[in-house]
């Protein structure tokens, strides 16, 4: 389905009038990309309990558990790249349209399709360390792992491996969560696109725009925790949206 196109002249009219405007983007932004979702019905979610799979106390209690879940996320993110909606933004953000994307996603997808200035608020699973030693471990040999490498294991001190990603029961790395709430406090327009709304602290900073005076565009199949807020919704697909966005603001 098409986005409706007097929403979209809505919008345009926002971002084209937006003194300093970002994007925060959430699981949705990378379906079309190959990479299913958490929370929607049939997501990752609903086929595992992140306790077991991806809290912080999982990795040091069952470790093996928890690589068999993270080798499968890791090979998605490796097989698949950027779709057209990072594609779109990361040209956006180049013409200077947006300043920079607030992403939860930990796939990497936003820096490989061009964007530049990008707070990866929950981490990566791109970048692999020792949570002993502190050491990195090459990616190359987390691609090529096989179920019977696993949980990997350091070098040096034999430590459990693990991404640069923040699991369940882990706090959000300083660097980012300061970055992203100094950019929503400059920001007086966000963009929403793909994500629920349900994930605290990042759930957060959409909310602390608009209280600062700020607009919220947001775009997403369903209504989410943001759409009662929302001073635009775009009902579609970011896939879908995005380029006609491009093709509205970069005439």
């Amino acid at each position: 389905m098409s986005p409706d196109q007097s929403v979209l002249d809505q919008a345009t009219e926002l971002i084209a009038n937006a003194r300093c405007a970002i994007v925060m983007t959430g699981a949705g932004f990378s379906v079309a990309s190959g990479i299913p979702d958490f929370r929607s019905p049939g997501g990752i979610w609903s086929k595992y309990d992140p306790e077991k799979v991806a809290s912080i106390r999982a990795l040091q209690s069952d470790p093996e558990t928890v690589w068999k879940f993270l080798l499968e996320l890791v090979r998605l993110t490796h097989k698949f790249g950027p779709n057209t909606a990072h594609n779109a933004l990361a040209k956006l953000e180049a013409a200077g349209i947006f300043k920079a994307v607030i992403t939860q996603n930990i796939d990497g997808f936003h820096q490989r399709a061009g964007s530049a200035n990008v707070v990866e608020f929950h981490g990566n699973c791109s970048h692999f360390f020792c949570s002993e030693c502190f050491v990195e471990f090459e990616a190359d040999k987390v691609i090529k792992a096989e179920n019977s490498d696993l949980p990997l294991k350091c070098l040096k001190c034999s430590g459990t491996v693990r991404p640069d990603l923040v699991f369940w029961g882990e706090k959000i790395p300083p660097e980012a969560y300061k970055r992203a709430f100094e950019l929503a406090d400059q920001s007086d327009l966000v963009i929403v696109a793909g994500t629920s709304g349900e994930v605290v602290p990042a759930s957060l900073i959409p909310p602390r725009i608009k209280n600062n005076g700020g607009k919220i565009i947001e775009i997403n199949k369903i209504t989410s925790a943001y759409s009662s807020m929302s001073d635009v919704f775009i009902e579609g697909q970011v896939e879908d949206v995005f380029p006609e966005l491009v093709r509205k603001l970069l005439k």
